[in-house]
């Protein structure tokens, strides 16, 4: 096994807590591999790069020599999570887990060594669990206890629906750490709450309680909240070459650098020898930057690949090169709202609401950039090229 301190300076990048710290560090000395378990509920079809956050950490366990579990919630995502929620999830059918499910299998191994991978479903159990089985659990835990968890202490005080099947979810993920007899378990900050609660369901079932190490939420492209498909945020990892290259570069300097730490496989030292050289005038922010984006994308696609991104954002978007995908070109001298240019001028989409939605889904972009913003004016004194989806591109001329 690797020595004790390494393991523990690549377990403790980019976490927020390693609850408690102690018991990780007896767990190591005793020099066997640990069962590092992560959950994921398969609630949409695509992953993105969020959820790589805790991908890449599972990652490090395995090359540190442990044993890593991919826990695909296929039975929990038929449950919803509640967690940041102010209302009760929509659930989804068992068809439709299954069918995400699948995708997920596919993704993973994009990062994780397939062969030191367990993938497991907790339908497995779940499905075995009777009603005797199931009381005997709920009776593990307190409504009291329960609602202290924020957001449904929330929704209580301001007297909004909770279903009592919400309350079974940390319920089975805290079980989901009996049934694997995890050692370690990682999550967000935002998963807090359910994963100390396997810590105390495997105490109650004559187990030792599995050690808590939590990941901070990736800030989407808007480097305000947390990625997402809903908010359009998002990078995913069945994008294309050229749009995960394009999408990385969109990113502002300063969330740059939490990428790198969160999702670069480079050592901390050389990240932070990079970020001093760009500080100090070295080395360009735009190429620390594509360094990022080519490693990111060579991950997903290939080096090849990512070879092609750089050289097409390159002749896009630096040398201004004018892509032989635009089939037409538009004037645009005054400032135009980018609804209204997308609708009339363009015909890039059939009315402003469709144009906002567009925009929604992170399917909108000028000069490459993702636009979030439904109220953005566009000008060509300012801007070039707009683009809405993969084949509607176009580019401004001013008077």
């Amino acid at each position: 096994m690797i020595e004790l301190q390494t393991q523990l300076e690549v377990i403790k990048r980019g976490a927020v807590e390693v609850l408690p710290e102690d018991e990780l560090i007896a767990k190591l000395k005793r020099g066997r591999p640990l069962r590092v378990k992560a959950g994921f509920d398969p609630t949409a079809p695509d992953l993105h790069l969020g959820h790589t956050v805790l991908i890449q950490k599972m990652k490090q366990f395995q090359e540190l020599g442990h044993e890593v579990i991919f826990l695909i919630g296929d039975f929990t995502g038929m449950i919803g999570d509640p967690t940041g929620k102010s209302e009760t999830r929509k659930q989804l059918t068992r068809e439709e887990v299954a069918k995400n499910a699948e995708t997920y299998k596919e993704q993973i191994f994009k990062i994780l060594d397939p062969q030191k991978t367990t993938i497991e479903f907790n339908h497995r159990w779940m499905e075995k669990l009777d009603a005797v089985a199931m009381i005997e659990l709920t009776a593990k835990y307190s409504v009291a206890r329960m609602l202290e968890r924020e957001d449904f202490k929330q929704r209580y005080q301001k007297q909004q629906t909770i279903s009592i099947h919400e309350f079974l979810y940390p319920l089975i993920q805290g079980y989901d750490s009996v049934v694997l007899k995890a050692d370690v378990e990682l999550g967000g900050t935002d998963q807090r709450f359910n994963l100390l609660m396997g810590r105390e369901l495997q105490r109650e079932y004559g187990q030792e309680a599995q050690v808590v190490l939590t990941m901070p939420l990736l800030e989407g492209l808007d480097g305000v909240h947390k990625m997402s498909k809903s908010l359009g945020n998002y990078i995913a990892i069945t994008d294309s070459a050229k749009d995960m290259f394009g999408k990385v570069m969109s990113a502002s300097d300063e969330l740059m650098w939490r990428y790198y730490e969160l999702l670069s496989d480079q050592p901390m030292e050389q990240i932070h020898t990079l970020h001093s050289q760009v500080d100090g005038g070295a080395v360009h922010p735009m190429d620390a930057k594509k360094a990022l984006a080519a490693e990111l994308v060579a991950r997903f696609h290939s080096s090849a690949a990512a070879d092609g991104a750089g050289n097409y954002f390159e002749t896009r978007f630096q040398k201004k090169t004018t892509p032989s995908e635009i089939r037409q070109q538009f004037t645009a001298a005054e400032p135009v709202w980018i609804c209204r240019l997308m609708v009339e001028v363009l015909k890039f989409a059939k009315s402003t609401s469709d144009a906002r939605r567009l925009i929604a889904q992170g399917a909108v972009k000028v000069d490459g950039q993702v636009i979030h913003d439904v109220n953005f004016q566009f000008s060509a004194a300012n801007h070039e090229i707009i683009e809405v989806g993969k084949n509607r591109i176009a580019q401004a001329k001013a008077n």
